[in-house]
């Protein structure tokens, strides 16, 4: 009986479905022993490869077949959308705006509560001075997490312009050295002329502005010492 309640079936499919139109039964697998679900093919506008399922169910002797439920199900190639990502693990950087509000994630490993301490001696002299430090800090982990990205930014030592540059930003007049644990690998460029103007460079970066960049005046053909002037000619008479 339940393998025969096509038609019920496909009455529930089409009356779910509403004006689209249902397709073709194909297939049906059994629940369990009082029950079976039949599949037909969904017509629905998006809804490629999808399948209207429908189970029906038996009560025992002298009870109708029933609809049990009517659902929509994605097949092997169904157009299903991508796994849910938490909205923290989707932003990215530059996607802040005006008015928009990022607080950190929950537990966020790059942040530590400030009784613990920062592992940074500048961070833990300042809060002694004034005397009430920060309620979070940067954790050991959230500065090595920014050094490795600023490294491998357009900043970095490993960028086209570095490898190119004259000299590195260690040795520039511009380069200002920031305070506490970053201090030892990293910068602000204060050269408005350069490309890293205000920002975190590395101080094995580079550029053409670098302090002591010179500019070659020299000719770029050599000028022997002794010079003949062509543009006269001396006429020798040979008759006599």
């Amino acid at each position: 009986m339940l393998l025969d309640a096509v038609d019920l079936a496909r009455a529930a499919a089409q009356e779910e479905a509403g004006v689209e139109r249902v397709g073709a039964h194909v297939g049906v697998h059994g629940e369990d022993e009082y029950s079976v679900t039949h599949l037909f093919e969904a017509e629905h506008a998006g809804y490629r490869g999808w399948s209207w399922a429908v189970t029906v169910a038996y009560a025992g002797e002298g009870s109708p077949v029933s609809i049990s439920e009517v659902v929509l199900l994605p097949g092997q190639d169904a157009l299903v959308a991508p796994e849910w990502v938490p909205w923290s693990d989707r932003v990215r950087a530059g996607d802040l705006g005006v008015g928009d509000l990022m607080p950190p994630r929950e537990n966020d490993p790059r942040l530590v509560e400030a009784y613990v301490q920062s592992d940074d001696p500048a961070v833990e002299e300042v809060a002694l001075e004034v005397g009430l430090g920060r309620q979070r800090v940067l954790s050991r982990e959230g500065r090595l997490e920014a050094a490795d990205r600023w490294a491998s930014s357009d900043f970095g030592p490993r960028s086209d312009m570095a490898r190119s540059a004259p000299a590195h930003c260690g040795t520039c007049g511009f380069y200002t050295r920031v305070a506490g644990a970053f201090g030892a690998a990293f910068g602000v460029c204060a050269n408005e002329i350069a490309p890293a103007d205000g920002h975190v460079v590395h101080v094995e970066y580079g550029c053409g502005a670098h302090s002591q960049a010179e500019v070659d005046i020299s000719p770029m053909v050599p000028v022997a010492d002794l010079v003949y002037d062509d543009a006269q000619l001396d006429v020798l008479d040979v008759s006599e």
